[in-house]
């Protein structure tokens, strides 16, 4: 029959599905059962492949698809037996013991001899006992914590305890339904609106409980409470009670978003509707929470906060925005009204020190999720439209309105906010201003100012324009908070040349003063912390300086004062610290030119970027020790632990580049493990900017090279180490971060299968098996020293074991190569492989015409451990076969395994040997000593 002939008869789709599933391939199974239903048009043959699907779904925990083909072959054929136990095993995995226990029944009455069907059958029977002492025990406890919490003659002590109960029960999925099913939600809703906060945030992790990870029931809670309480209760002043009901949102979204996946799904008892309509509204609540006024600062920031994780797409790759379109149509003036609101006039909103910061990454987050200019244009016109609104309008306080949006417009969508900034008469008002008589408006100004100078397209009109302007502000000004402002402009307009030692805006010496008054401001505990965070921020460009690198590590005060800063509630600092030290690090990308076009640069008379003497390596070494000293790594951790907008994922690439040059040194990554350092990286690899995963990635992989694992990521950690390691083994990194990952894992390889088998899982055998034939010497032998440990693995073997490949052939011929670590580990492998799976050792002489000769130069080496992986191999080699041994001792082996065997001491090498001898004494290949010495057959 034709390929094509073939593609399109259902019978042999369901022969080619067969061959497949019993070959292990699931997924390919699965592939071609789906094709052979499509084109089947015969009742029979499409229960038979609904039945055979179930078994893939089955193989492929996913018992819900599983369930659903065994109930659609049964409807075909009840009799259908081996659908009814399909069908059984999905329901046990499901939760639903009861149904699975009659399925289960029904099979032991049609085959009544079948152990399988019997041992199920008991199983499901000590399952549903045990379930049902369970649920009346919770049930007991249940209801115990709802007479005393509804029970008002209760001491409120005792009540508090019960409401503690009531969470840890809520945690248990026996409890979490108990509760749910005994009206345990009206009951929470009137704990909510407690006057004691500690029985507010039991209701609220109760709450937690319900519906983590639990579709139905928080569909069915968000209709009950109503998204009006949960955001009231969001929006109420006090932050804990604020942080705990914007957590409970965050399960909320988490559980209706991700809920249509299989793994939650399977608590699930039926298959839902699509949750959009209550995602809709929690969404419609949130964004009317904005201009608000009667809700808290903190509640206002946990609403944003959660708008900034929930709206935009995960992936790019995913073509659907829609949320984000529709929350710029229904809230984006919203959103602007909070980030035009300056809190030291009447009107607008409360906010928090945070609430501009986080409205910025809102704003670019959602600038960011567009996909065409028409819906960057409408954006844009949208944020005119405000601006031009506010501006046009009499009274200076519409104008400061204004301003203030676009100050934070230019931090979060920059291209967004310089449009806004050009404006007709907007320069020339924030010039005006920032003269004025009136701190407050000042203040506005000048912010709005030193955010346009970090613009590169205003930068040179500022340096025309405002230089002199905030010279004379930082100069003449009575305030502090003013002065700090200034200092930053100048700071911003000063470090434009970056790192390019040649391109300073400033006299000598003029950076090292704004410096070092930025340090005075930063350590002076009587400014309020954001005059302080705006002195960080003066440092983050001052630093690309190398002569103020030096100042401020010696500064001891200065650093601390800057940690204790990052550790602070005020998050607007973070990216501020974290710009800081990466320069002071120098832990930035520099490319560095090539000498020769260099030279012809300097001929054409062209700029070249000069480095500063003191951005050499033993300087920044020795700032690196300053930082660890002060207490560098509880900062970052600090940092990384964040739960805010300001923890931006740019911001999260500052942290990993920073922990990356910390662990540069091998004698500093004890320290930095020990402070938290490992722990803390982890959540960096999944959460920052391509170049950020990639650096913490490396990070992680210089740890587990030179630390135990074990110690470093202890507990389940350790396993999410893998998927970073291997995210390194990839043609966009660089030869170093391959082969750190390769020794990495080799690391982790070697510790136990359940590590092997999570390395299988990432897909890395291939990976590690295509940098086996690496031209680099390193590269190579790395990889072949980590396959040297997943061959501990009977999947890794099988392989080996399989033909048509040059697998073996690869080993064989890298055991003769001149690179002695590349000939360890091929020859280590070589030793495993042939000990587990004897059926190889007789390939060997397949393999190549020089494999004799490479395993006796192994014999004959000066390196102990080579010697012992050669022994060992003819060892395998000699019990695997007698044509094998009679080979090897017809060649001048039999005299090196002499030798070998005859030495005095007694080692692992000389015991192997004589084991060779001995086994071709047993194949009678040659005689025992006392029968006339070694001689070839008798």
């Amino acid at each position: 029959m034709s390929v094509n002939g073939k593609e399109k008869d259902p019978g042999a789709l369901k022969e080619e599905g067969n061959t497949l599933f019993n070959a292990g391939d699931m997924q390919g199974a699965l592939c071609f059962y789906t094709k052979a239903l499509k084109l089947s048009d015969s009742q029979a043959e499409s229960a038979v492949l609904h039945r055979n699907r179930s078994a893939c779904y089955l193989k492929l925990e996913d018992y819900t698809k599983a369930e659903a083909d065994a109930s659609k072959a049964l409807d075909a054929d009840p009799g259908d037996v081996k659908a009814r136990f399909r069908r059984a095993q999905a329901l046990q995995k499901l939760g639903r013991l009861n149904e699975a226990f009659l399925d289960a029944q029904r099979c032991a009455q049609m085959e009544p001899t079948n152990n399988t069907f019997k041992e199920l059958l008991r199983l499901l029977g000590a399952q549903s006992q045990k379930k049902s002492v369970e649920m009346s025990s919770t049930d007991a406890r249940v209801q115990q914590m709802f007479s005393l919490l509804l029970d008002p003659s209760a001491q409120p002590s005792d009540r508090q305890k019960a409401a503690q109960n009531l969470v840890v029960l809520s945690r248990e999925e026996a409890g979490a339904e108990q509760i749910f099913r005994n009206d345990g939600v009206k009951l929470i809703q009137s704990l909510l609106g407690s006057k004691q906060e500690e029985v507010v945030l039991s209701a609220l992790r109760t709450l937690v409980g319900l519906c983590t990870g639990h579709q139905s029931r928080t569909m069915a809670i968000v209709n009950e409470l109503g998204m009006e309480q949960l955001c009231g209760v969001m929006g109420s002043g006090a932050s804990a009670v604020s942080l705990a009901a914007c957590h409970l949102l965050q399960v909320m979204f988490e559980a209706l978003t991700e809920g249509m996946k299989r793994e939650i799904r399977g608590k699930d008892e039926a298959i839902l509707p699509e949750p959009s309509r209550e995602l809709r509204s929690m969404l419609r609540h949130l964004v009317e929470m904005m201009p608000a006024s009667s809700v808290s600062g903190p509640g206002r920031d946990s609403a944003i906060n959660l708008l900034v994780k929930q709206v935009p797409r995960k992936s790019q790759r995913n073509p659907d925005n829609s949320l984000t379109l529709w929350v710029i149509d229904q809230g984006l003036k919203k959103i602007l009204e909070v980030a035009g609101t300056v809190p030291e006039m009447s009107e607008g909103p409360p906010l928090t020190d945070n609430s501009h910061m986080s409205c910025s990454v809102l704003l670019s987050k959602l600038y960011d999720d567009l996909k065409s200019d028409a819906e960057r244009e409408n954006f844009n016109k949208l944020c005119e439209e405000y601006v031009q609104h506010h501006f046009g309008r009499p009274g200076l306080e519409s104008k400061l309105r204004a301003i203030q949006t676009v100050s934070v417009l230019l931090q979060g969508p920059s291209d967004v906010g310089n449009r806004t900034l050009e404006m007709s008469g907007m320069m020339d008002a924030v010039i005006s201003l920032c003269a004025s008589e009136v701190v407050c408006h000042q203040q506005v100004a000048v912010e709005a100012l030193i955010h346009a100078a970090g613009k590169a397209k205003r930068a040179s009109f500022i340096t025309a324009n405002g230089v002199a302007l905030l010279k004379d502000l930082y100069k003449k000004s009575e305030n502090d908070q003013i002065r700090v402002r200034a200092l930053v402009g100048l700071c911003k307009l000063g470090s434009a040349g970056g790192t390019d030692f040649s391109m300073k805006q400033f006299a000598e010496g003029s950076t090292l003063k704004l410096a070092k008054q930025c340090r005075k401001w930063l350590c002076n505990e009587s400014l309020p912390p954001t005059s302080r965070r705006w002195a960080i921020e003066g440092l983050a460009y001052l630093t690309f300086d190398a002569d103020v690198k030096e100042d401020l590590v010696e500064d001891r005060n200065a650093l601390q004062a800057m940690f204790q800063l990052a550790k602070s509630e005020d998050k607007t600092v973070l990216f501020a610290v974290g710009s800081t030290l990466v320069n002071c690090t120098n832990s930035y990308d520099v490319d560095k030119p090539d000498p020769q076009m260099v030279e012809l640069a300097k001929y054409a008379k062209q700029h070249v970027p000069e480095e500063h003497p003191k951005d050499a390596h033993s300087f920044v070494e020795k700032r690196l020790m300053k930082l660890l000293e002060a207490g560098v790594v509880s900062a970052l951790v600090c940092m990384g632990k964040q739960e805010s907008p300001a923890l931006t994922e740019t911001c999260r690439e500052c942290i990993a580049r920073v922990f990356l040059a910390l662990v540069e040194r091998q004698e500093d990554r004890g320290t930095v493990v020990a402070q938290g350092g490992g722990k803390a990286l982890l959540p960096l690899v999944s959460e920052s900017t391509d170049v950020g995963k990639t650096k913490a990635a490396q990070a992680l992989a210089k740890i587990t090279i030179t630390s135990n694992p074990e110690i470093a990521f202890p507990g389940e950690r350790i396993y999410e180490v893998v998927r970073p390691l291997v995210s390194l083994l990839t043609l966009d990194c660089s030869l170093l971060q391959n082969f750190e990952s390769l020794m990495a894992l080799t690391n982790l390889a070697g510790i136990s299968e359940r590590l092997r088998q999570k390395i299988i899982k990432e897909k890395a055998v291939p990976k590690v098996e295509g940098y086996m034939f690496e031209e680099h010497d390193l590269v190579r032998a790395a990889a072949t020293e980590c396959m040297c440990n997943l061959v501990l693995s009977t999947e890794v073997q099988q392989l080996y074991v399989a033909t048509g490949n040059d697998r073996l052939k690869l080993l064989v011929l890298y055991s003769g190569e001149e690179d002695e670590r590349l000939r360890k580990a091929a020859a280590g492998t070589l030793a495993m492989l042939t000990a587990e799976q004897p059926e190889l050792c007789a390939r060997i002489p397949g393999t190549t015409s020089h494999w004799l000769e490479i395993l006796q130069a192994l014999l004959l080496s000066d390196s102990l451990e080579l010697r012992h992986r050669g022994v060992v191999v003819m060892l395998n080699l000699m019990q695997a076969e007698k044509s094998l041994a009679e080979t090897l001792m017809e060649s001048e082996a039999l005299e090196i395994l002499s030798v070998l065997a005859k030495s005095t001491e007694q080692s692992p090498i000389s015991r192997a040997a004589q084991h060779c001898l001995d086994k071709a004494i047993e194949y009678s290949i040659i005689k025992k000593p006392e029968e006339g010495g070694e001689g070839n057959e008798p």
